[in-house]
């Protein structure tokens, strides 16, 4: 999929069925009330799984809103939906599983805009290539890819219109600036990673969320962070080296070239999910109108 216009932000959001409920109500805001959200970003895509998807990955999906809601809420906004395909652990027997093709088939047909699918397994890649050519797809962070010029490789494999990149990557200027306008376009930074920096266990974590999905009997992966007890803080996450913030997004990275910055959050609550998008969008000023208009709203529940 190919961004028409340069010199925006485009930001893809978590929770296409986990945070349905909240996008219902932000979505009319955004649209109603533009003067609310700075005039530089817009809204990329919207990304998920349902509840117990077998090609799901990255984090455990436990959204259980209709596919056809969902789908007629991003029609009615003409926002492109991505589904959440990042098992890593695929085998050739789990193609054929008839949630996870159904749910494409739906996306494929239906969706107004352009549908994305974020993979890492290539054995579910070149499958969907072949089945759904209209797709868009894009190479999941759950890869793990910490070498730059393996990360380069990745940007350069063609199935791709976007890569997310290891969030250790981030502030790696020197090498990012050197990349051509072709390759900045397709990268997606990962913005508020609250995973350890130094962590070294990332890729067993991503497997073990496959394991999960793949309904594998394992024993619970136990984060090794030092600050793994709190859970996700956002004001933790600030403090992350390859944290990306608002004024980092105006300031560096779209005078470099870059547009696409994605927002993690899938297994969090709406109530985070609200904070990122008064963080990354909403001016300063108008933060108090989006949060009443989403407070007084009772059939959200924020917790």
């Amino acid at each position: 999929m190919t961004q028409l216009k340069k010199r925006k932000a485009y930001y893809h959001l978590p929770g296409l069925f986990e945070f349905y409920e909240l996008y219902r109500l932000f979505l009319p805001l955004f649209r109603k009330h533009r003067e609310y959200f700075y005039d530089w970003c817009e809204i990329g895509s919207i990304y998920g799984a349902p509840a117990d998807c077998l090609w799901g990955g990255g984090r455990a999906g436990f959204g259980e809103c209709n596919t056809k809601v969902v789908l007629k809420l991003m029609n009615e906004y003409n926002i492109s939906p991505r589904l959440t395909f990042s098992n890593s652990l695929l085998r050739e027997e789990h193609l054929s599983d008839k949630r996870c093709n159904d749910l494409c088939e739906i996306f494929y047909k239906e969706s107004k805009a352009q549908s994305g699918i974020i993979v890492h397994s290539d054995l579910l890649l070149n499958y969907l290539k072949n089945k759904y050519p209209n797709f868009y797809f894009v190479s999941s962070t759950t890869k793990v890819i910490t070498d730059f010029e393996e990360f380069k490789s990745e940007v350069d494999r063609k199935e791709f219109s976007y890569v997310v990149p290891d969030f250790r990557l981030n502030k790696a200027f020197d090498r990012l600036d050197m990349l051509s306008v072709e390759q900045k376009d397709k990268i997606e930074f990962l913005c508020n990673e609250c995973c350890w920096f130094g962590c070294k266990d990332r890729k067993n974590c991503y497997e073990a969320v496959s394991r999960k999905n793949l309904g594998e009997n394992q024993k619970e992966h136990i984060c090794k962070s030092p600050t793994a007890e709190k859970g996700y803080r956002f004001s933790e996450a600030m403090k992350n080296p390859g944290f990306i913030g608002m004024t980092d997004i105006q300031d560096i990275y779209m005078p470099m070239g870059f547009s696409n910055f994605k927002i993690e959050g899938r297994g969090l609550g709406s109530v985070l999910i609200l904070g990122f998008l008064l963080y990354y969008m909403t001016k300063p000023e108008y933060q108090i109108h989006v949060r009443e208009e989403i407070y007084l709203d009772n059939m959200l529940d924020l917790f």
